[in-house]
């Protein structure tokens, strides 16, 4: 069975409160499975707490843990091996701090030059086109509303971008509020 990671999830999150992590519990729990591969310790858990108790609740319910990379990892209960473990979950717990240590002082970085860091870009700055077409019918009709705007939009094929699992390939419609927003940018 293979579970998929969730972009929510973190490395330091313990196994029990990730979705993906406990579905696959679940459904082994009946199945006779007893063995979990994972692709690296590190991927089991980022922080050295997260990773001994995760593996210590598995052992205790007596399934097996193995890093594909190092398959002895987990298996091994000898002291050195033990040693092992815990310096490599200390390292990898070190090293996602460091990263994220780099990336908030490169975003900082960036946002001191005025430059937007993070969160969705503006409409008008994602669609220009849209945007300016949008000034353009407020401009010659000051009047004319939000949904209007958004018909002539759509009239001239300027839509929002396919949704995924919705049935409209070719986008929708803006709503009147991103066209608010396209007016505000």
């Amino acid at each position: 069975m293979a579970w998929h990671d969730d972009p929510a999830v973190k490395g330091t999150d313990a196994i029990d409160v990730r979705p993906g992590f406990a579905a696959a519990l679940e459904q082994i729990a009946g199945n006779g499975v007893r063995t979990i591969i994972v692709e690296t310790a590190n991927r089991f858990a980022r922080d050295l707490m997260v990773q001994e108790t995760g593996y210590a609740r598995l052992r205790s319910e007596g399934i097996d843990l193995i890093a594909a990379d190092k398959p002895d990892s987990f298996v091994d209960d000898t002291p050195t091996a033990v040693l092992v473990r815990q310096i490599l979950g200390a390292v990898a717990q070190f090293d996602k701090a460091i990263t994220v240590a780099k990336l908030r002082g490169a975003r900082e970085r960036k946002r001191r030059t005025g430059a937007r860091v993070e969160g969705r870009k503006p409409i008008a700055e994602s669609h220009p086109e849209a945007a300016a077409m949008a000034r353009r019918l407020r401009a010659e009709q000051p009047r004319i509303s939000l949904r209007a705007i958004s018909a002539a939009l759509a009239e001239a094929g300027i839509v929002t971008k396919a949704s995924r699992g919705k049935k409209r390939p070719g986008g929708a419609p803006y709503t009147a509020s991103a066209v608010a927003s396209m007016l505000r940018g």
